[in-house]
């Protein structure tokens, strides 16, 4: 399920005349019963709306004063947006003769032609107050405050978002709540200028019009009404080409230091742009420093399920699960206990909206056993980052919609994905190697593969300090300083320890790896990290550097480039 809430108007909406039929409150009972919640956003004060509309415990918020107020109906507590009027403002409106002041909690209210009188009188005190038009009502609010201010707080409050929202309206003062909707609808009778801005036109009036959007709510949770794209780049042509991640299975292949983890960081940017939450699975500690979202995890610490799901509790927040404090054989059983977790508060709230799961092949490898049981094709909203497709377990491949193919040969593995799934790819010509930024996207239910320029992350992500910097990679993936003659046997385990070797080492040896172009090769192949590996390699091509000034260049690259130990002083990485 998608949209896990309602937000609706009042008057003119689920109201006529100020009244709702009881074909109306027999619809909003049944999407109560749907386990969707139910959020009213009207202009009214509290007072008056219980005067003329008994049932607000139908509703789980209600957000009134045109958002300036947000009441519980269950524990009758009530938060206020903006301070209250001040009683100099409404004598002075009185003075001048405006007629028909209604004062609430915060809203002061009245009608044209009296607005230019009010502007007056705000110029006059030089208050801080805006003034809105409501089918000839005018409501004066503190700035800032309206409709989608108190939606806003009203989803935070419910531990909800906005994207996972249907908002339904008629009139001006409907436009911020329902812009800031995942789904934003118009009864029949709204006023021209919102049903120009909606997704979505009901062919009924008033209640009507909402009862046929719940029925439209329950048949297909409005399928394809309003899928929102997240930009991944263009075609050749310049034509933009995006990716729905909440309505996708998306899978990222390439070899190592094809660019997968530049890819993934510029689609997450633009998601957690746009208010899309995220929750990343991270073995190596790649993520770490995404300034969107927060690190849980270390290679100290093994996470916590209860504190990954405390911190996503907040809709607004962002998370990145660092797996590099638990075994690398433990990986697929604690994950296999997390994952579930996390998908069950998806059933509930709709986010995170995208589960990214990097290095799927050491999380959900082939012989993973729950795959069957955790997910099944309808699962979507999940991306899955690996090397190869055949890697990952068969149950998560055929969840997948989308591929996107990165570096050396992308279209075999286009085609080991179809071959894993039972289909053909249809490639008609192999695709040997993709430049840095190009990807091939396969589409599977079109059997269609374009040429994508990708975007770049708009901010350059620094490398992850702890896995290459502090981390141990074992002694297959250590430098070793060895010199012309294999007398020595220094090994490198990470970054940190390479520099400091790098120091220490005589000249001979130092130039002896520097122009055989092993630190470059290294820094490619094990480091991962192509844009490092050509700073390096062009310092190792430059012959006018002396051994000096070569050891300061390349250690120049990897400091402007990594994160410095937390304990280490500023400007040196030993």
């Amino acid at each position: 399920m998608k949209f896990h809430a309602l937000a609706t108007d009042y008057d003119g909406t689920i109201a006529l005349n100020g009244r709702v039929d009881d074909a109306t409150l027999g619809a909003l009972k049944k999407i109560r019963e749907s386990g969707r919640k139910l959020i009213m956003v009207t202009g009214r004060e509290l007072d008056d709306l219980f005067k003329n509309f008994e049932q607000v415990e139908l509703f789980d918020r209600i957000v009134a004063e045109n958002g300036a107020l947000v009441y519980n109906p269950v524990t009758k507590e009530m938060s206020l947006i903006g301070s209250p009027p001040s009683e100099a403002f409404i004598e002075e409106l009185k003075r001048r003769g405006v007629p028909s002041i209604s004062v609430g909690h915060v809203i002061v209210a009245t009608w044209e032609p009296f607005q230019n009188v009010v502007l007056d009188v705000i110029r006059d005190q030089g208050l801080e107050l805006q003034v809105i038009f409501n089918k000839g009502a005018v409501m004066i609010l503190p700035s800032g405050v309206n409709k989608a201010s108190g939606l806003s707080l009203a989803l935070t409050e419910m531990g909800l978002s906005r994207h996972n929202t249907v908002g339904v309206g008629d009139a001006e003062n409907d436009h911020a709540f329902l812009e800031m909707c995942g789904c934003a609808v118009a009864v029949s009778n709204a006023i021209p200028a919102v049903k120009d801005r909606v997704d979505l036109v009901m062919q009924a009036d008033h209640g009507a019009g909402v009862t046929e959007l719940i029925e439209r709510m329950l048949a297909d949770d409005l399928s394809g009404v309003s899928d929102e794209s997240i930009h991944l780049g263009a075609l050749d042509g310049g034509e933009p080409v995006g990716l729905c991640p909440s309505s996708q299975g998306i899978l990222v292949c390439g070899s190592s230091g094809a660019g997968k983890s530049t890819l993934t960081t510029g689609v997450l940017e633009r998601m957690a742009a746009k208010g899309y939450q995220i929750a990343i699975f991270d073995p190596e500690g790649d993520y770490d420093l995404l300034y969107f979202a927060i690190a849980l995890g270390s290679p100290q610490r093994a996470p916590l399920v209860e504190e990954a799901l405390d911190i996503l509790k907040d809709p607004s927040r962002n998370l990145s699960v660092n797996l590099l404090g638990i075994p690398l054989e433990h990986r697929p059983a604690f994950f296999a206990e997390f994952l579930p977790r996390i998908l069950e508060l998806r059933a509930r709230t709709g986010r995170p909206h995208l589960i990214v799961i990097d290095e799927a092949h050491h999380l959900l490898p082939v012989e993973w056993g729950p795959a069957k049981t955790v997910l099944s094709e309808r699962t979507r909203g999940i991306l899955y980052i690996t090397v190869n497709p055949e890697t990952v377990a068969p149950a998560v491949l055929e969840t997948v919609d989308t591929l996107i193919a990165v570096g050396d040969e992308p279209g075999k593995t286009i085609d080991s994905f179809c071959k894993a799934v039972g289909s053909s790819s249809g490639l008609k010509a192999e695709v040997t190697k993709l430049p840095p930024g190009d990807v091939l996207l396969y589409k599977r239910r079109e059997s269609a593969t374009v040429l994508v320029h990708s975007e770049k992350p708009t901010t350059e992500r620094k490398r992850h300090s702890r896995k290459y910097a502090e981390g141990n990679l074992g002694s297959s993936r250590s430098f070793y300083f060895r010199g012309p003659e294999g007398k020595l046997n220094l090994k490198a385990h990470n970054l940190v320890m390479f520099l400091q070797l790098a120091d220490g080492v005589d000249d001979e040896t130092w130039r002896f790896h520097l122009k055989r172009r092993e630190y470059s090769y290294w820094m490619h192949r094990y480091i991962k990290d192509p844009e490092l590996a050509f700073e390096v390699g062009a310092i190792e091509r430059n012959e006018k550097l002396s051994d000096k000034e070569s050891r300061a260049a390349i250690r120049n690259s990897i400091e402007s480039r990594y994160t410095l130990p937390a304990d280490k002083p500023s400007g040196k990485i030993n």
